[in-house]
């Protein structure tokens, strides 16, 4: 753990590769089997569970839960109390606010619920509000912003707006002003984390 700050009761199992400059607040536990990049981030009291690969300049807020056969990209932004279970799919420089839970059992207590398990894949540099809930199975594409509280129950399309319960669609990315009426647009069509890229 090169250059890593490790702060008081903090458990990294054996099994874990992770990568230099990484900073784990207190009671962070990291279960072992994991791939963890450079410039890793944890907020207090995150658990990450075992067999998961995760990306460079990623960031996990406090009491937020990864568990296991999740895949995280570089530049993530994980915010506090988000549940990410098994399968879960978050492409590069996604983002995602407080208490977002992903979900994976389309039945839960079935008895097979493990056989038909269908993670959740966010695309790159999506984002996504605060209380949000995604349903098992739900592809989000690029650039996709889902608003606050919004339950989404569908697919995605990339840079589509999606609020309410069920989610809809109600504009695209490049169509969303400031709320605050300033004038420029939250999200520019050419987003500066996205240049460069294919």
């Amino acid at each position: 753990m090169t250059g890593a700050v490790v702060e008081e009761f903090c458990v990294v199992r054996p099994g874990t590769t992770l990568g230099p400059g990484a900073t784990l607040r207190s009671h962070t536990v990291l279960y072992g089997g994991s791939t963890i990049g450079a410039n890793f981030a944890t907020g207090h009291h995150v658990l990450v569970r075992e067999d998961n690969t995760i990306g460079d300049d990623v960031s996990i807020g406090s009491l937020s839960v990864v568990e296991h056969h999740v895949t995280i990209g570089d530049r993530v932004r994980i915010h506090s109390q988000c549940f990410v279970p098994e399968y879960t799919v978050l492409a590069d420089d996604a983002w995602v606010g407080p208490r977002v839970t992903f979900t994976n059992a389309p039945f839960p207590r079935c008895p097979s619920v493990s056989t038909c398990m269908r993670g959740v894949h966010v695309g790159r540099a999506a984002r996504i509000g605060a209380n949000a809930t995604i349903l098992p199975g739900v592809r989000i594409g690029a650039r996709a912003v889902i608003g606050a509280g919004t339950v989404v129950t569908k697919d995605v399309p990339p840079g589509a707006v999606v609020v309410g319960n069920p989610g809809r669609p109600v504009k695209t990315l490049d169509e969303l002003v400031c709320p605050a009426g300033l004038d420029h647009r939250p999200y520019p069509s050419l987003d500066p984390i996205l240049e460069g890229t294919a």
